[in-house]
């Protein structure tokens, strides 16, 4: 069961928070993808459950029931997760994410070393500016960030028009939308036409607030071989400065289908925990 909460920040904006709740052995903050709600995957729970982990995840500002922070950057993720950790008692934890939220994933353990036990994120962006950014993007992909990256006004002009464009996913994508990831459905129709959409394309070509390179957690980046949306180039730049950085490529998959890797990502982020908890006491 997920709990829902709305989280009252010191500024006067508010933060819709969900909690699966109860004991754990990892508490792992999940990071949604653009336009998403923030609630932990659905397809995940079964398995979070037998691995003894917490799911804690938030809506984004301006998506569901958080305010609106215009000219957020990704960075300002890790403010939201603070904040969150804080109010709920949690002291560390592991952060997972898809697509964009992979971004806001990786620059929350940037900028919360001291907290942020392990990384896992798939299809990741990286940060706006590295070489070749907008290789291999499909075309309705690089209009869309193109026209962010010209302003709010022209982004706001260009969602105004644009139309889903089924070049961005590949049949494997399709194939996992209408079977294991459907779920996807739940969360992304009720985020469609929100503002949070147009601030996450300006926070993605504007500087993040956070470097990759200074990661210290072990960190896990898997990406679609064949991603149409954001090429696997991003995460192959990411894993190239990320300290440590474990690349895993998956033959065939695109943007969506690499989410049928997720279970074996989350898998990986609660053995991480162990091992780490296995080197503390063998230290004792």
């Amino acid at each position: 069961m997920v709990i829902e909460t709305d989280l009252a920040l010191p500024d006067g904006r508010t933060l819709h928070v969900y909690d699966t709740g109860g004991p754990a052995r990892l508490t792992v903050f999940w990071h949604h993808g653009t336009p998403n709600l923030g609630a932990p995957p659905g397809p995940l729970l079964p398995l979070a459950e037998s691995l003894g982990v917490r799911w804690v995840s938030h809506d984004r500002p301006g998506y569901g029931g958080s305010t609106h922070l215009p000219d957020r950057t990704v960075g300002n993720a890790a403010e939201c997760v603070a904040a969150v950790a804080d109010a709920l008692g949690i002291e560390d934890f592991a952060v997972m994410g898809h697509s964009g939220g992979s971004s806001h994933a990786l620059a929350t353990a940037a900028l919360l070393p001291g907290r942020v036990k392990a990384v896992a994120v798939l299809a990741a962006v990286a940060p706006f500016g590295a070489e070749g950014w907008f290789d291999g993007m499909a075309a309705a992909s690089a209009a869309s960030l193109r026209a962010a990256a010209e302003g709010r006004a022209v982004k706001e002009k260009h969602e105004a028009t644009a139309e889903f464009d089924p070049e961005v996913f590949t049949k494997a994508d399709f194939a996992a939308l209408a079977g294991s990831w459907a779920w996807l459905d739940d969360v992304v129709r009720p985020a469609l036409g929100a503002v949070g959409l147009i601030d996450d394309d300006l926070a993605y070509v504007t500087p993040w607030g956070g470097d990759p390179a200074a990661i210290t957690a072990p960190t896990l980046l898997v990406h679609g071989a064949d991603d149409r949306m954001i090429p696997a180039t991003h995460s192959e730049w990411l894993a190239a400065r990320i300290p440590g950085a474990e690349l895993r490529l998956t033959p065939g998959d695109g943007h969506i289908s690499v989410l049928e890797h997720a279970a074996d990502a989350l898998t990986w982020l609660a053995g991480q925990d162990s091992s780490a908890s296995e080197a503390t006491t063998g230290a004792m």
